[in-house]
This record gives structure tokens, sequence and C-alpha cells, in this order.
């Protein structure tokens, strides 16, 4: 049976809404102008039935019709200020809710610029997108129409109230008197029926999940033929939304009929006392004839206050995702005095950077990551030269990423100094050490648009020219122009319309078009074919010549020539050197390398 998480029920806090102030302010005029056109709209909506008093008595019941020209340009001007009033509501409206959401979303995508890796190394990207796109959407389409359709709904009913009792008390009592249970009837159902459309809406995204993964995993599930459980699972998950759906229909079919009934035996209450008040010269058909229409329109805006109230309480939990999102802090910053100096992320000062020669000291560093409890680092020491090629290896999971994020500052040691040319690297900016990366992925990413603009993202004032050069070193170049349209061809979504190794290639030539004083390769000839990967080999010897490096490699016999080999196991560094230095001591490495060299030779004999 799976399993959805129920949403905490909260009660109304304003503190919670008080954090969207800071985005409200600019639409102030907007939120104004909005109240002021609900009140008199309300305003009108109530006038309406005393002008049909007005026609009743005076026109049909008295037969004077002097003032009917003065009656029917006022009806006619209010009709249309009110359609007028109507349509700039509309139109400001629309305004907050566009202008609002698209605040929202550009305030946490620029926010999301400058968090750390470690953030998006322990947060899902589904729950991302969720804040950004569906809370925000949801947030600026309560406080454009929501909150305005409530102000309107209770002006109107308790405008209402006071013409009704203005023109007969006891009348009015006898229509108030029905209001309490169609307040509390509309609060219990619709609390009720809340409750079923998170459920369904929680349903609905297991219910996606489910269908991406069985999409996504096509093939995993066709060769370990588990298609009967995927529909089995899927059978089950689909069965909680059809009775949950049920659920909330049926309480919506009776809701609707209590609530027209009660509606109604206002209504007979109205026409039952009123006409024998009619018929006793104790009231006009006017009055009658208006209580009737006020009896019969004032249960809509009742419900209608009870449903805005509800998604009120509801909206709080966006309000306090997106807010809490906002309000994540980044784990590397900064210091104010080097964000004088050097500029931030969007803000960079570029005059004041030093050139990077490249020269990296590990000094007594200790390290474990932020949510973990175990020193993966302690009191490690290491020097390593500008233009060195330092290797890092190990088993799958052993950690061989946290050196490599350490020196790049992805992360900063627990304890203990990272040196960049002989300067603590947290005295210089962030940007300024990334901006003299070179990142080649194992599973690169390929944004949206031409493999030209994929490669110009190393540096973007490069020519087309430079570009092509760069795809060369790489022996990427050909491929590239054996495409439907050259460097021209759209590379798809995340670069999905190209093979992995094809990906690999451009990013390299990204890489290489950057010219950065540090590269790191993490895996980056793994889904290459090996003649291609030999090209990439001798480019490699050619690019990181004079450039510090670090290697992250699977197979060994692609770090043969570096400078230093630093060897992991569960996360911690075990033995360090050369590739012949370690052979010789027959420690793990020996172990390792062996065991890859045996499986090499028994595939090319099977071959």
């Amino acid at each position: 049976m799976p399993q959805y998480n129920e949403d905490e029920k909260r009660p109304f806090n304003i503190r919670v809404w008080k954090k969207l102030f800071p985005f409200l302010k600019p639409y102030k005029g907007y939120l104004i102008f909005l109240v002021a056109a609900q009140l008199v709209c309300a305003a009108i909506d109530i006038a309406y039935p005393l002008f049909q008093r007005y026609a009743i008595d005076v026109f049909i019941r008295d037969g004077d019709v002097s003032t009917m020209p003065v009656f029917t340009v006022t009806y006619l001007v209010t009709l249309v200020f009110q359609v007028l009033l109507v349509i700039a509501f509309c139109r400001a409206a629309m305004r907050i809710e566009m202008s609002l959401g698209r605040d929202l979303k550009h305030k946490t995508f620029v926010h999301l610029q400058t968090l750390s890796f470690s953030y998006y190394n322990t947060t899902p990207v589904g729950y991302i997108l969720a804040r950004t796109m569906s809370d925000t959407n949801r947030i600026g389409g309560l406080i454009g129409w929501g909150l305005q359709d409530m102000l309107w709904a209770f002006a109107y009913v308790c405008g209402v109230f006071i013409s009704m009792l203005t023109l007969n008390w006891k009348m009015a009592l006898l229509v108030i008197s029905v209001v309490p249970f169609i307040a509390v009837l509309t609060v219990v159902f619709q609390r009720k029926i809340l409750n079923l459309n998170r459920r369904i809406r929680r349903i609905n995204s297991t219910m996606t999940g489910a269908f991406n993964e069985g999409i996504t995993g096509a093939r995993t599930s066709k060769t370990l033929v588990i298609e009967e459980k995927n529909a089995a699972d899927f059978r089950e998950i689909s069965t909680d939304m059809y009775r949950a759906s049920v659920r909330a229909t049926s309480l919506n079919a009776l809701y609707i009929p209590i609530v027209l009934f009660f509606s109604s035996l206002a209504s007979a209450f109205v026409l039952a006392r009123g006409g024998f008040m009619v018929t006793e010269n104790l009231m006009d058909f006017g009055t009658l004839s208006a209580f009737i229409s006020y009896s019969i329109n004032i249960f809509e805006p009742i419900q209608q206050i009870a449903r805005v109230i509800a998604d009120v309480i509801s909206a709080q939990a966006n309000i306090e995702r997106v807010t809490e999102m906002l309000e994540t802090k980044p784990t590397i910053v900064d210091s104010p005095a080097v964000i004088e100096k050097y500029g931030d992320t969007f803000s960079p000062k570029k005059e004041n950077w030093e050139p990077i020669r490249g020269d990296i000291e590990f000094k007594d560093v200790t390290f474990k990551y932020p949510d973990g409890n175990e020193y993966i680092l302690e009191h490690f020491n290491l020097k390593i030269p500008a233009g060195t090629t330092v290797a890092i290896v190990g088993e799958t999971g052993a950690g061989k990423s946290t050196l490599v994020n350490i020196a790049c500052r992805f992360f900063e040691p627990t304890e203990g100094q990272v040196l960049i040319d002989g300067k603590d690297y947290r005295e210089r900016s962030q940007l300024w050490l990334h901006s003299s990366l070179g990142y080649v992925l194992q599973n690169p990413h390929l944004f949206s648009g031409t493999v030209r603009e994929n490669i110009r993202y190393g540096r973007l004032d490069a020519t087309d020219q430079e570009i092509e050069e760069a795809a060369k070193i790489v022996s990427a170049h050909e491929l590239i122009l054996s495409m439907e349209n050259g460097y021209d061809s759209d590379v798809g979504e995340s670069g999905d319309r190209l093979s992995t190794g094809e990906k690999q290639l451009i990013s390299f030539a990204r890489a290489v078009l950057a010219d950065p004083r540090i590269f790191v390769l993490d895996e980056a000839t793994s889904s290459i074919d090996t003649k291609t990967e030999q090209l990439i080999q001798d480019a490699i010897a050619h690019l990181l010549k004079n450039r510090t490096s670090f290697l992250i490699a699977h197979r060994l016999s692609t770090i043969r020539k570096a400078d230093i080999i630093l060897v992991v196991r569960d996360g911690k560094i075990i033995e360090q050197g050369t590739h012949e230095g370690l052979l010789k001591k027959q420690g793990y490495y020996y172990t390792l390398y062996r065991n890859q060299f045996e499986q090499e030779l028994s595939q090319k004999t099977l071959a």
C-alpha cells in the first residue's frame, strides 16, 4: 500500500503571511485599488434589489413614471460603471497574480544560484521545481483573486444584513436565522473536501512519479520482467485516486443540494411571511421583492468566504515552503571584506582579481560533511605545485570526489586551510576561483540550444573560430560537422539528442575554451569508445601541461603518468605516490590495478 504524507493542519498564522509583504510592496497601489473596487462592487450589488424595490413600488404599484428617465439613466450609469470597474479589477488582479508569481520565481531562481553545492547534493530536484513553479503560482493566484473575492463576499454579506435590517428587521432576522446552518455546513463540508483534494494532489504526484519511472525505466523493467509488478503497483495508486475522487465528488454532490435546500427554505420563509405582511399592508411589494433577492443571493458569498478561508489556511504551507527556500543560507559564503574587494556572483569586480598560477596546498585539513558525523579527512597535508597532475582513484562510492570538492571550494575544511597560490582561498571570492576551473563530468550537462552555444558557455565572448579550435583539440570537430546542422545542431533538453560520449566531447571542448588554470576531469572518458579515448588522452596531455589538474579515474590505465596518485577507500586517503611507487608497495592500489588489469585482459580474450 503506497504511503502518502499528510499535510500538517495549521491554523491561520499572520506571521507566515507577513513574509509576503516585501513582495507585495511594489503593488501597493494595485492592492488599494482592488480593495476599493471590491467594496464599490459589493455596494452596487447590494443596491440592485433596492433599484428593483423602487421600480415595483413607484412605477408598477403607484403608476408614477415621472421619475423613470432619471431612474433609467441612473441604473444604466451604475451598470456601465460596474462593468468598467470589473474590467479594471480583473486587469489589476491579473497583473498582481502574474507579477507576484514572476517576482517569486525570479527571486527563488536568483537565490538558488547563490546556494552552495551541498544544497543541491541533499535536496531533490523535484522539491525545488515544486517550490519554484507550483507553490509560487498558487500564492500569486490566491493574492490576486482569492483574497479579493473573500473581501467582496464579506462586504456583500455585511451590507445585505444591514439593508435587510433597515427595510424590515423582523424579516431580516428570519433570513439571518438560516445563515448559521449554512455556515456550519459549509465549514464542515469544505474542510472534508479540502482534505480530500489535498490527498488527491498527493496521490496524483505519486502517480506522476510512477508514470515517469515507467517511461524512463522501461528498458530495465523489460529486462527484469517486472511489468506485472509495475502494473499492480500502479493499479493500487490509481485505485486510491479513484476512491478519493469519488469521495470528493460525492461530498460535493451532497453539499450543493443541502445548501440549495436551506437557501430555498429561507426564500420560502420570506415568501410566506412576506406574502402575509403584504396582504395585511405591513410591507410593500417592492420590499418583499428585495428580500427575496437578498435571501437567494446571500448564501453563495457565505460559501465563497468558507472556501477562500480554507484555501488561505492551505496556502500557508505553500508560503512556508517558498520562504523557507528563500531563507536558506549558503554553507559557503564570502566575508563582507572579500565581497567589498572582489564583488559577488552578480556584481563581480574582476579588475581586482589576481591571476591564478595553480599552486594548491592542503594545510592540516580536517573535514566532515555538514550532514555527516564521521571525519573524511583528518589533519591532511598535501602540496600541489602549479602544473601538477593529481589522480584520485578508488572503488565506486569510496569518496573520490571529496578532495576535489574541497579544492574547488564546493565545500570548505572543517578545520585547517586550503591555500591557492599561498593564500587561504577564503580570503578571495568563490567566483574568482570558480572562474579559473574547468570541470568535465562523467555525466555532463548540456543546456538547451545548439552545439555552438553550449561550447561558448566556456567563454561567452569566444568567436566561432575559437569554438571550432577548441572542438578540434578534443577531436570533436569532425563529429560535430557530421551532425545534421553542424555546430548549429540542437542538442535537445539536457543534451538528450546526443549520446553520452558526444556530450562528453562537447563538454570537454567547453572546458578547453575556458582555458582554466585548474582542470578537473571526473571519469571524463568513461563513456567514450577506445579509439576516441586515445585521441582525448593525447589532447589531455597537451592541455594539462603547466596546469594544475585533478583526474578522478575508474580506469587506472589512464592515470599512469600522473604526478601524484591518491588512493581513497571508505572516504579516506590510505595511499599516495606515483604509479610505479604504489605498485612497488603492493598495497591497496596494487590490488586494484591488478584486478582491473586481469578483468580487462579477460574481456579482450572473450572478445
